[in-house]
């Protein structure tokens, strides 16, 4: 399965302008104060919402989503068609139950399905920005949360849950905003991005850089799409979700479609198949800057930096309640990530659980069908519920 280059879709390309959600309009006097030193106004956050906000609007949720996600947490995907990214977790019924709480999604800001971000048109000369967007960092993303939220007329949050770039929303929400988060669920995540982790992300934007389509980040405005690299730099990334025992159960050494090797560089094997499929699946729906942006905004990530080096700092006299979760098997945040945000929420003497689930299923394991992340997040949400009086 060879990977070919793709012109923008105009479903795909049509996104970054007008999402096929609801999006909140700031205009030149409402600009987002980012932390590059710029005042990026106007500008816009695409969202989605589900549930009923109640009338003491205090049962929101809000869902931070990670690297690659979007604001469609729980909605169909308007060029994908897939259902939400997080199904498993939020709906009726669900952990975070859609017949309970008013659940917000916003898309972050630099990324590419409507809220404003490098394929966006800058209002200064009609193009996209590209290059010329302001680089973007988590704590950006949260302040643009903020500012939606001020719009929704909603102070405060009874939930603030996401994992990996997701998970260090959580983390910078209840540092940045402590009055306004009563429950925090960081999983699979940590308070700073690891040089293993810096590195590969520096890979994945190499590959973007170096595929000739790319045009210096200017392809959109000469109608090419740097496809190649993206989807190269989304194989090597999707290795890093994954693990060794569930890529062994699922694939092993398998041949995809014939039984002895072809001699050639084909796909033999079922995983060789498999992440090409993943890398073409990918540039249908995303944008190769936006890519370049999210993943550094996670390697700026480092709450303790922002805090005088102390980790604990950040959290000094919080009044939320938080849960921290790991999976046994994620190398990529592994556990001990999750046991220094809990040695520092207990030096700071906030209330925390920290839940390490038994799973081989990688990084993705907050993704997928994980019964007992089901059972921990249902017991924290329902606690947290109880003393919230909901």
């Amino acid at each position: 399965m060879a990977i070919t280059a793709l012109r923008p879709g105009p479903d795909t390309a049509s996104q970054a302008v007008e999402p096929a959600s609801p999006v909140a309009h700031f205009g030149a006097d409402e600009p987002l104060m980012m932390d590059a030193g710029v005042a990026l106004a106007p500008w816009q956050v695409a969202y989605q919402t589900t549930g009923t906000l109640n009338a003491e609007r205090t049962n929101a949720v809000l869902v931070c989503h990670a690297l690659t996600g979007d604001q469609h947490v729980a909605h169909p995907h308007p060029v994908t068609a897939k259902p939400g990214w997080w199904e498993t977790m939020v709906g009726p019924g669900k952990p975070v139950d859609t017949d309970r709480y008013f659940v917000i999604c916003a898309n972050v800001v630099g990324s590419c399905m409507g809220t404003t971000g490098p394929a966006s048109i800058n209002p200064a000369n009609g193009h996209p920005y590209g290059l010329d967007f302001p680089l973007v960092t988590i704590r950006d993303m949260v302040r643009g949360q903020a500012m939606l939220l001020d719009r929704l007329g909603i102070r405060d949050l009874f939930l603030c849950i996401g994992g990996s770039m997701g998970g260090m929303q959580v983390l910078q929400w209840a540092a940045s905003y402590p009055d306004r988060v009563f429950a925090a669920m960081p999983i699979a995540t940590g308070a700073r991005h690891s040089a293993q982790n810096i590195a590969f992300h520096e890979v994945g934007r190499q590959a973007v850089m170096a595929d000739p389509a790319w045009h210096g980040g200017r392809y959109l405005d000469v109608g090419t799409r740097p496809a190649k690299g993206l989807a190269v730099a989304r194989m090597g990334a999707h290795i890093t979700y994954l693990s060794e025992p569930a890529l062994h159960r699922k694939f092993g050494r398998r041949f995809q479609d014939r039984d002895a090797p072809t001699f050639s560089f084909d796909a033999d094997f079922q995983i060789e198949s498999y992440l090409r499929h993943q890398g073409i699946s990918f540039v249908e729906r995303f944008d190769a800057n936006a890519y370049l942006y999210l993943t550094r905004a996670m390697d700026y990530f480092d709450l303790a930096a922002d805090h005088g080096g102390v980790l604990a700092n950040a959290f000094r006299g919080t009044p939320t309640r938080f849960c921290v979760m790991s999976f046994t098997s994620d190398w990529l945040f592994p556990t001990p990530d999750s046991r220094a945000i809990v040695h520092a929420l207990n030096a700071a003497a906030a209330r925390v659980a920290f839940v390490e689930v038994e799973s081989d299923k990688g990084h993705d394991a907050f993704l997928l069908d994980e019964p007992a992340m089901f059972a921990a997040a249902r017991g924290f949400i329902a606690a947290a519920a109880r003393e919230r009086g909901l």
